[in-house]
């Protein structure tokens, strides 16, 4: 078993950190600040095997059941902005933007960037009314970096739309299937938001099992 306490939390870097639970794969830990439950970080994929898994995945924008998913964090989100002609940017939008799409037919201006299929950094560079990021926070390696990123684009009043899965408790994380796909690293909870929120100065908002909305305080 890895010496947990030669680790430090990749969210927000407390060495606060014990084990949590162990599968046949790789062992997990929980950070006790932040409530980050993260894998080992030996077991992490090298980034030719990591994209070979997303290469598996069948993400059509055109596919209405898909949209149909995506429709529970771009409805509230919408609902919440209550405008329409804001700048947006999906990060992490996968080989099949369908969330950007719908969003853009709902009158926003969207831009999209992913590391592997849409590696625009140009899109880096500015700022925007409104981030989204979904089904991609599990797959941060250095979330501290990515989080900081995401918070970096976002302009004051302006929001981060967040869909991700959430972990429960151990009893539950034990047969979680979530866990289970190799790419998936990063599990939060909403133990794990509240505490982002309040140290970066964030309202925080959960709808449903699987999306949190964020609006970023006016300075």
């Amino acid at each position: 078993m890895k010496d947990e306490h030669a680790l430090t939390c990749p969210l927000c870097q407390s060495a606060t950190v014990s084990f949590f639970e162990q599968d046949k794969r790789r062992q997990y830990f929980r950070c006790g600040t932040c409530a980050l439950v993260f894998a080992d970080p030996a077991c992490l994929l090298p980034p030719e095997e990591e994209k070979a898994v997303y290469d598996k995945h069948e993400n059509v924008v055109e596919d209405q059941g898909y949209r149909q998913f995506l429709g529970r964090l771009a409805t509230p989100l919408m609902e919440k902005m209550g405008s329409s002609g804001l700048q947006g940017l999906d990060f992490g939008c996968g080989p099949g933007p369908a969330l950007a799409a719908m969003l853009s037919e709902a009158s926003h201006e969207m831009a999209v960037y992913d590391p592997y299929f849409a590696p625009n950094i140009s899109a880096l560079e500015r700022t925007y009314d409104f981030v989204t990021c979904t089904e991609a926070i599990e797959h941060f390696y250095m979330p501290h970096r990515e989080w900081r990123q995401l918070l970096s684009l976002v302009k004051p009043g302006g929001w981060l739309a967040i869909m991700t899965k959430l972990v429960i408790d151990a009893d539950a994380f034990k047969s979680w299937h979530y866990k289970n796909d190799p790419t998936h690293v990063s599990f939060f909870s909403r133990e794990t938001f509240r505490f982002l929120a309040e140290r970066d100065g964030l309202d925080v908002d959960f709808v449903g099992n699987d999306v949190i909305l964020l609006r970023k305080k006016n300075e």
